[in-house]
Protein backbone atom coordinates (compact mmCIF):
# COMPACT_ATOMS: atom_id res chain seq x y z
CA UNK A 1 0.00 0.00 0.00
CA UNK A 2 1.14 3.37 -1.09
CA UNK A 3 1.65 5.64 1.90
CA UNK A 4 1.54 9.62 1.55
CA UNK A 5 5.30 10.82 2.47
CA UNK A 6 3.89 13.58 4.18
CA UNK A 7 2.38 11.15 6.76
CA UNK A 8 5.07 8.34 7.07
CA UNK A 9 7.57 11.22 8.12
CA UNK A 10 5.69 12.10 11.27
CA UNK A 11 6.05 8.19 12.06
CA UNK A 12 9.67 7.12 10.89
CA UNK A 13 11.15 7.91 13.70
CA UNK A 14 9.33 5.84 16.22
CA UNK A 15 9.86 2.52 13.31
CA UNK A 16 13.22 2.72 13.59
CA UNK A 17 13.36 3.39 17.47
CA UNK A 18 11.16 0.30 17.48
CA UNK A 19 13.63 -1.88 15.54
CA UNK A 20 16.54 -0.46 17.30
CA UNK A 21 15.11 -1.41 20.61
CA UNK A 22 15.17 -5.29 19.49
CA UNK A 23 19.26 -5.03 19.90
CA UNK A 24 22.01 -3.81 18.29
CA UNK A 25 21.77 -2.88 14.26
CA UNK A 26 23.13 -0.80 11.65
CA UNK A 27 21.53 0.73 8.72
CA UNK A 28 21.29 -1.68 5.93
CA UNK A 29 19.71 -4.15 8.31
CA UNK A 30 17.04 -1.31 9.66
CA UNK A 31 16.10 -0.63 6.12
CA UNK A 32 15.90 -4.30 5.20
CA UNK A 33 13.66 -5.12 8.38
CA UNK A 34 11.28 -1.70 7.26
CA UNK A 35 11.04 -3.65 3.52
CA UNK A 36 10.19 -6.58 5.05
CA UNK A 37 7.50 -5.14 7.31
CA UNK A 38 5.99 -3.79 4.34
CA UNK A 39 7.80 -0.01 3.63
CA UNK A 40 9.53 -1.39 0.45
CA UNK A 41 9.60 2.06 -0.99
CA UNK A 42 12.10 2.97 1.65
CA UNK A 43 15.11 3.33 0.93
CA UNK A 44 18.88 3.22 2.65
CA UNK A 45 19.47 7.37 2.01
CA UNK A 46 16.07 7.69 4.20
CA UNK A 47 16.81 5.58 6.91
CA UNK A 48 20.52 7.14 6.97
CA UNK A 49 19.07 10.56 7.33
CA UNK A 50 16.91 9.45 10.63
CA UNK A 51 20.07 7.35 12.04
CA UNK A 52 21.84 10.51 11.93
CA UNK A 53 19.15 12.45 13.64
CA UNK A 54 18.69 10.20 16.47
CA UNK A 55 22.28 10.11 16.99
CA UNK A 56 22.75 13.95 16.50
CA UNK A 57 19.51 13.85 19.39
CA UNK A 58 21.41 11.15 21.68
CA UNK A 59 18.76 8.89 21.65
CA UNK A 60 21.27 6.12 20.06
CA UNK A 61 24.61 4.67 21.28
CA UNK A 62 26.66 4.28 18.26
CA UNK A 63 29.62 1.72 18.15
CA UNK A 64 31.97 1.61 15.12
CA UNK A 65 32.70 -1.83 14.36
CA UNK A 66 35.18 -3.71 11.51
CA UNK A 67 33.32 -5.31 8.61
CA UNK A 68 34.47 -8.42 6.33
CA UNK A 69 32.41 -6.76 3.94
CA UNK A 70 34.06 -3.35 3.71
CA UNK A 71 34.35 -0.14 6.04
CA UNK A 72 33.90 -0.07 9.29
CA UNK A 73 29.89 -0.42 10.17
CA UNK A 74 27.81 2.01 12.92
CA UNK A 75 25.83 -0.14 15.18
CA UNK A 76 23.02 1.42 17.38
CA UNK A 77 21.70 0.72 20.38
CA UNK A 78 19.10 2.77 21.81
CA UNK A 79 19.98 4.52 25.32
CA UNK A 80 18.14 5.82 28.30
CA UNK A 81 16.19 8.77 26.19
CA UNK A 82 15.75 6.62 23.36
CA UNK A 83 13.57 4.47 25.53
CA UNK A 84 12.23 7.41 26.68
CA UNK A 85 11.40 8.57 23.30
CA UNK A 86 9.86 5.47 22.18
CA UNK A 87 7.73 5.14 24.82
CA UNK A 88 6.31 8.69 24.40
CA UNK A 89 6.05 7.34 20.56
CA UNK A 90 3.52 4.37 21.62
CA UNK A 91 1.65 6.92 24.00
CA UNK A 92 0.93 8.88 21.57
CA UNK A 93 0.06 6.58 18.87
CA UNK A 94 -2.45 4.43 21.19
CA UNK A 95 -4.10 8.12 21.28
CA UNK A 96 -4.24 8.75 18.15
CA UNK A 97 -5.17 5.89 17.20
CA UNK A 98 -8.23 5.45 19.71
CA UNK A 99 -9.38 9.00 18.44
CA UNK A 100 -8.71 8.07 14.84
CA UNK A 101 -11.35 5.58 15.39
CA UNK A 102 -13.61 6.82 17.14
CA UNK A 103 -13.59 9.68 15.04
CA UNK A 104 -14.04 7.31 12.02
CA UNK A 105 -17.24 5.80 13.98
CA UNK A 106 -18.56 8.97 14.16
CA UNK A 107 -18.62 10.16 10.99
CA UNK A 108 -18.83 7.24 8.95
CA UNK A 109 -19.35 7.27 4.74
Amino acid sequence: MKISTEMLKGVLEGIVLQIISGGETYGYEITKELNQHGFEDLVEGTVYTILMRLEKNKLVTVEKKKSSMGPARKFYSLNADGEATLATFWQNWEFLEKQMTQLKGDYHV
